[in-house]
């Protein structure tokens, strides 16, 4: 039975010890992915059922969104990469170094982010380019999600750790648990009480009526249990990060060496997010003229393309963990074995998730949507996105195993570097004449060359250099 231990005892894997190792890691990521889109995709559902109005009130500011929770998932990845290298390299006392610094150094993080994102809700529908209908809805949607990042910040992180320590099936069931709680929340939230007719029984449900701010609430509260329980288990249950008798009450200060550390691997991360999610808004600026059925219809396929997608991100993150520790264990050859084999799954998996998001099409967007222009302007575009999709998957893996040993410059370049030069001129040249079809013809056109450069950096770039893991001992990096 292939064990990641086997990469830190240095143990020799077989070609089949390898793939399980990958299958064992990636299935558990996979579902926690999954769980996360089917939360949006039901946020999405019940908010459709509001109007169009409400439907584009969320969509205008889900790019916005992405942004500040992108920025705060790419800082911890700053810290959560130190600790797969320490581990892969035996050092769990520097491990916990990391994870007590990494605590603190997110929380201000999260606490700054949700300061910034507060002072601009009320502004930033009208900056979009929002009609007066919706931007009142939009700015309340917005401020209650980013006001949460403090919290949201330490899923993030405790999610990080415990996939970087292997430990895939914790984030993963409480994904899921997490998506039971969004329903549960958002039913009494988003709706006024109502009767119903269940299964030929007449009942009255109860409910708030909050509408748009109970589909922000409901997914706040059902996260924030999740980060609490999540921390939780990193800091007391998983056997080498815990924190307890005496690693608990060591210093929590960030030093300059992990916080150095840290920048050079989240900074590049970061700015491409910001960049990237940039263009994403600049996308949604040329979508806003074209009316709210397209506005809403392009937010819905978003939520609808990411069930394809997300299984993506998910081998994305065993990447990180297989070459990161492998990295950390000095087992070069090995690294480049398992970003092959990943980068391969996950372009096998995103293919078949492809066809079947082809076949599928009207059938995801009617469960979002009762509204039939929608509906089928919707189904459309995603119909033309799904030729991308197993080019995307090669970008998204490549990029989790070039994270894994601290490569994230070059990539990060690649990334935004892609979507401004390829995507935004073609949709701002397609969407007058073509509308939203145009708009995402040309994010088929750029994802596919994305794909492609990154394969290209795989295989022949110099990705994979000795010497960025640390042979600081932990008594150093500790304070």
């Amino acid at each position: 039975m292939a064990d990641i231990s086997q990469i830190q005892n240095g143990e020799s894997l077989t070609l089949r010890q390898q793939i399980a190792l990958t299958a064992k890691l990636s299935v558990p990521a996979i579902i926690a992915q999954l769980s996360t889109i089917m939360m949006q995709y039901i946020d999405a559902s019940m908010v459709g059922h509001l109007g169009a109005d409400a439907s584009a009130s969320v969509g205008l500011m889900n790019s916005s969104l992405w942004m500040f929770w992108g920025v705060c998932s790419t800082i911890t990845m700053g810290f959560s990469v130190q600790v797969a290298h320490r581990l892969g390299a035996r050092d769990t006392g520097g491990a916990r170094a990391v994870l007590r610094q990494g605590i603190v150094a997110c929380a201000m993080a999260g606490l700054f982010m949700a300061l910034l994102g507060v002072a601009i809700a009320w502004q930033l529908p009208v900056w979009l380019g929002g009609s007066s209908e919706i931007c009142h809805g939009a700015s309340v949607y917005f401020a209650t999600f980013v006001a949460a990042l403090p919290i949201l910040i330490m899923n993030y992180l405790a999610g990080g750790m415990l996939r970087c320590a292997g430990n895939m099936k914790i984030p993963g069931l409480f994904n899921v648990g997490m998506c039971l709680l969004d329903v549960i929340f958002n039913f009494f939230l988003i709706f006024p009480t109502r009767d119903l007719n269940v299964f030929g029984i007449e009942m009255t449900m109860p409910g708030v009526g909050l509408g748009i701010l109970g589909a922000a609430l409901g997914t706040v509260a059902a996260e924030c249990v999740c980060a609490a329980a999540m921390m939780y288990w990193v800091c007391r249950r998983q056997h080498d990060l815990s924190l307890r008798g005496k690693e608990a009450v060591k210093s929590y200060r960030p030093t300059r060496l992990v916080l150095k550390r840290a920048a050079k691997i989240a900074v590049p991360m970061t700015v491409e997010h910001i960049v990237f999610c940039g263009a994403q808004i600049t996308v949604t600026i040329i979508v806003a003229p074209l009316g709210v059925v397209a506005i809403a219809a392009n937010a819905f396929a978003v939520t609808a393309e990411s069930l394809c997608y997300m299984p993506g991100f998910g081998i994305g993150e065993a990447a990180t963990t297989l070459c990161g520790q492998a990295y950390g264990a000095g087992r070069y050859d090995l690294v480049r074995r398992f970003a092959h084999l990943t980068t391969l799954l996950g372009m096998a998996v995103m293919t078949v998730m492809a066809v079947a998001m082809y076949v599928c099409a009207d059938l995801m967007m009617g469960i979002m949507t009762p509204v039939e222009s929608i509906r089928a302007l919707g189904t459309e575009v995603l119909r033309i996105e799904a030729w991308a999709e197993p080019m995307y998957a090669a970008s998204i893996v490549a990029y989790g195993a070039f994270v894994g040993v601290g490569d994230t410059m070059l990539p990060a370049t690649m990334n935004f570097g892609s979507i401004w030069l390829v995507r935004i001129p073609l949709a701002a040249i397609l969407a007058p004449t073509c509308g939203l079809r145009g708009v995402w013809i040309a994010m088929c056109a750029e994802l596919a060359f994305r794909g492609l450069i990154f394969l290209g950096r795989m295989r022949w770039g110099h990705w994979l250099k000795p010497g960025r893991t640390s042979e600081v001992p932990s008594d150093v990096i500790d304070v």
